[in-house]
């Protein structure tokens, strides 16, 4: 039902207050272009903030882009400008005009725009959000009841230009990939997506992390509708999404947020604070009330629009230093003399609190690189209110150890090691991500040592090693079907690679990998509880094997997971257990059905106490492979 106005602005003084004070978080209720009925009559509410302006118009065909057809009108001081517009269609491109104080005219995308013309072209796109009917009550529904922590979490990284496209090669659009993209998680037993920044951007090769519109999914692939539809499709195949979001900084281009009213309103005026050196881009100025309640409001758009399930927030290192990728003299220390970013703490803080109170059951995730503490720990203790964070540690350690030939691992032991001297300090989530195989670092497959069987083995041998320990699991498209090439966001993945054994044979591997940690209670209940996983043999550094105990609640029966870095089977070998009786082979990489040399093991359960435990396993390790036992049920 369409907004009735009932007056000439949809913008009371608390919302004025409440944007100029910092803490409105539904912008997108109020700003943009809004259809609404004025006095029975359908048009569009238009309001933008650009407090530094003389006049603001909106300037589109119905007016013949001319800069004082349609002026809008200051809001008292707040900055904002707004107006009604009768008898403006959905599907209409418009800009802003906005006279600067020097008398210069500017003309804007709408920062809340929520479309925006296909590249090259740049002007925003009034759209109809109510169109959609959603049919994932059950799924939301049981979201908001869900428990995070305890829940499986495999997420399937995805850039939804280069995943899979038209054989003419243009994209899919949302409604096609939504089918495609869901029954390939569903048939990969994946639990959620994870889409690089859909946020509408200018330049493809950026691949999204330089967007000028935060409040609209790109129209590269389809209108908010179509989009609205690719989320229903998935919740409806009982797959999750995440989204990729860059409050971090943002695209230079002349019709986007960069000096929006002739003035720096979003990023700072100083570069030494407001322009990032290694991505060639502004930063948010956070410290500024309009500003948050911009990007809060932003997140939270996208929680109640969509239904996203959660947030990946990227490079959140580069927003709480203030001298990150800056050399001496290049940065502003804080009011205290410091290098952190108070103000992009504040940010953090108030986007996880606005957001969970909100929506139960969603995840906000940070790619934070540095030891910064507590990013996954409450902000009534001082935390940063985050649910997980990427173990970026874990996965250049583990990366550097699986690169190296297996005749010299034995030196590289601590690598897979280290990791247990700070596994629980947060709430993890173990990504192999894209910024693995890009720039010239090649595929995973082709990190991996050996001749063609030894880098197969090595990776499933990896992927094995990684669902066994503990925290959530993320993996990029085209790592589970063994791409050989670097990923490339002008390509699709090389799908023809499955009409080979081995391809195919990986592929199942991380489907059945998935299915295991979904339906294993102990492989996933207790990630960030420490009782949840236990080092059994952490130190037989001279034959590269490493064996783990994971735990569940109180119903979970116990996983054992052993894995043989080298190509020399371990015959023999002796691990402890916590019981005796029966226990099964539940999974092991070197299996023929995955590509395996199918070496035998079979076990021997004795009541002999060895590595602290009551009983013990004998067993052969086959060649390069990880071996998950359990108590036969």
């Amino acid at each position: 039902m369409p907004i009735q106005l009932t007056g000439h602005t949809l913008l009371t003084q608390d919302d004025l207050y409440l944007f100029n004070e910092g803490s409105h978080v539904a912008l997108h209720e109020k700003l943009g272009a809004i259809p609404c009925l004025q006095n029975g009559v359908a048009g569009v509410h238009f309001a933008v903030w650009a407090p530094g302006a003389r006049s603001v118009a909106v300037i589109a065909d119905f007016n013949g882009w001319q800069r004082g057809g349609n002026m809008l009108w200051a809001q008292g001081s707040s900055g904002i400008w707004a107006g009604f517009i009768a008898h403006v269609p959905i599907g209409t491109p418009y800009k802003y005009s906005i006279e600067t104080q020097t008398g210069d005219f500017l003309e804007k995308a709408d920062p809340l725009a929520t479309a925006g013309e296909v590249r090259p072209n740049t002007a925003s796109i009034v759209s109809n959000l109510s169109a959609h009917r959603w049919g994932d009550a059950a799924w939301m529904e049981a979201r908001a009841t869900r428990n995070t922590n305890g829940m499986p979490m495999s997420i399937y990284e995805v850039h939804l230009g280069s995943w899979m496209r038209n054989p003419d090669g243009s994209w899919l659009g949302y409604f096609d990939v939504a089918r495609k993209l869901g029954d390939y998680c569903k048939m990969m037993n994946y639990t959620h997506v994870e889409l690089l920044p859909i946020m509408e951007y200018p330049y493809d090769g950026s691949w999204g992390y330089q967007s000028v519109g935060l409040y609209a999914p790109t129209s590269r692939y389809g209108s908010p509708a179509d989009f609205m539809e690719f989320v229903d499709y998935l919740h409806q195949n009982e797959v999750g999404v995440i989204l990729d979001w860059v409050p971090s900084h943002f695209a230079v281009d002349a019709h986007g947020l960069a000096q929006f009213d002739g003035t720096a309103i979003y990023e700072h005026a100083d570069p030494r604070q407001g322009y990032h050196p290694d991505w060639g881009s502004y930063i948010f100025n956070y410290g500024r009330h309009e500003v948050r309640s911009f990007l809060v409001s932003s997140a939270v758009s996208w929680f109640d629009r969509y239904h996203i399930d959660g947030i990946r927030v990227d490079a959140v290192a580069s927003m709480l230093y203030l001298d990150y990728s800056r050399k001496e003299g290049e940065w502003i220390p804080n009011a205290f003399g410091g290098r952190e970013n108070i103000d992009a703490i504040v940010l953090l803080r108030r986007l996880n609190e606005a957001v969970h109170a909100r929506f139960p059951g969603i995840v906000m995730i940070a790619e934070e690189s540095t030891a910064w503490p507590m990013v996954s720990r409450p902000t009534y203790i001082g935390g940063l209110g985050f649910n997980m964070k990427w173990d970026m540690g874990w996965m250049h350690d583990t990366l550097t150890y699986m690169t190296e030939d297996p005749v010299h691992r034995r030196y590289h032991h601590n690598k897979l090691t280290f990791r247990s001297l700070y596994s629980f300090s947060e709430q993890f989530t173990l990504a192999l991500s894209h910024d693995e195989v890009v720039h010239g670092k090649g595929s995973l497959l082709s990190k991996m040592p050996g001749d063609q069987w030894q880098k197969f083995a090595n990776l499933r041998t990896l992927y094995g090693y990684m669902y066994g320990q503990s925290g959530k699991k993320l993996l990029f498209m085209g790592g589970d079907i063994g791409q050989w090439r670097e990923w490339s966001y002008e390509r699709e993945l090389d799908w023809y690679l499955l009409n080979e054994p081995m391809h195919a044979g990986l592929q199942q591997y991380v489907a059945d990998m998935n299915r295991l940690h979904r339906d294993e209670p102990a492989l996933h209940e207790l990630d960030f509880d420490p009782w949840g996983f236990h080092w059994i043999a952490c130190d037989d550094a001279d034959q590269s094997v490493v064996a783990m105990l994971r735990r569940g609640g109180a119903d979970a029966r116990n996983v054992v997971v052993i894995c043989n870095f080298t190509p020399v089977p371990r015959h023999e070998y002796r691990i402890g257990v916590p019981v005796d009786g029966r226990w099964e082979i539940i999974s092991n990489s070197d299996d023929t059905q995955w590509g395996g040399s199918g070496v035998m093991t079979h076990l021997r359960v004795e009541s002999v106490a060895c590595h602290g435990m009551a009983a013990s396993i004998v067993l052969t390790i086959p060649p390069l492979a990880t071996v998950y036992l359990a108590p036969k049920q």
